[in-house]
């Protein structure tokens, strides 16, 4: 693969994500669910909470997903050759629970700009309408952030809650990928997705985000990783890339970033969520 095709970037530029993507192999998408499984069975609680986020400074395997060329290949169509990772995220629905992610916009909290970033969706397994599939509303990227409600509810897989109200399902694509596809989406789109009524986990390996490396962190700090290019500006700190898995200067790594990323997340809230 190299980078998006022009059909691709057209998508991406008038609909706000492109899908599917080939990245991964099957196989390769089964190293990263052995991999969160092992993590569940053998550190119980270790991807609960905020935990779930800089997943890749405690695993070299979920480390290596993030400098996948394929992935970074489709990246650098979108931003340019200078990327960093900015974090990463997991969003698992199990079946028979009631998890669901409300519609949002990824730029409402974050406070990275300019918005020279993109989300990357990698479907560890198969993503699809009756397992709660990311839904996208066509074309709102290029929009203005709108108002979203703190909501905090308990099922919502956002960290406050955060919903923008009246978005017409219907008009709103689904995003379907078979495990080892991608998506990616604009900052400024408008998504969401709703419950699992599956009989296996849906799980998403969320590069959240590559991060041009002129973009800055407005609200308060992050830690990134080099994926490719040159980094001129020095806006954020380095993080360690992990030598093990779930090692003590690894664990220690993630703390001290997710502390930050908490931060950011909830700043000016009256209240903490449980992301």
């Amino acid at each position: 693969m190299k980078g998006l095709t022009t059909r691709q970037l057209d998508h991406y530029k008038n609909k706000g994500y492109v899908s599917p993507v080939n990245a991964l192999t099957s196989n390769e998408a089964n190293e990263i669910r052995d991999e969160i499984e092992k993590i569940e069975k053998d550190w119980p609680g270790a991807l609960e909470g905020i935990n779930r986020n800089y997943i890749h400074l405690i695993s070299p395997k979920f480390n290596k997903i993030c400098l996948n060329k394929n992935i970074l290949d489709a990246v650098e169509s979108i931003i340019g050759k200078n990327i960093l990772i900015c974090g990463t995220t997991l969003f698992i629905k199990n079946p028979n629970e009631k998890g669901f992610v409300s519609f949002h916009q990824d730029a409402k909290y974050i406070g990275l700009e300019p918005d020279n970033w993109v989300t990357v969706w990698v479907a560890v397994t198969d993503a699809n309408e009756k397992n709660g599939c990311m839904r996208m509303l066509s074309g709102s990227h290029k929009e203005n952030l709108r108002f979203h409600e703190q909501k905090f509810d308990k099922n919502n897989l956002l960290t406050r809650g955060q919903t923008i109200k009246n978005v017409p399902l219907d008009k709103t694509d689904p995003v379907i990928l078979k495990a080892g596809q991608i998506s990616l989406h604009h900052p400024m789109i408008v998504h969401g997705s709703g419950l699992n009524y599956s009989n296996d986990r849906r799980i998403g390996f969320v590069i959240q985000s590559y991060i041009g490396a002129n973009v800055n962190q407005v609200i308060g700090k992050m830690f990134v990783q080099k994926a490719r290019g040159k980094d001129e500006y020095k806006y954020h700190e380095y993080s360690k890339v992990p030598a093990e898995l779930m090692g003590e200067k690894e664990i220690i790594s993630q703390n001290k970033a997710n502390k930050e990323l908490s931060k950011i997340f909830y700043s000016g809230s009256k209240k903490i969520g449980k992301f």
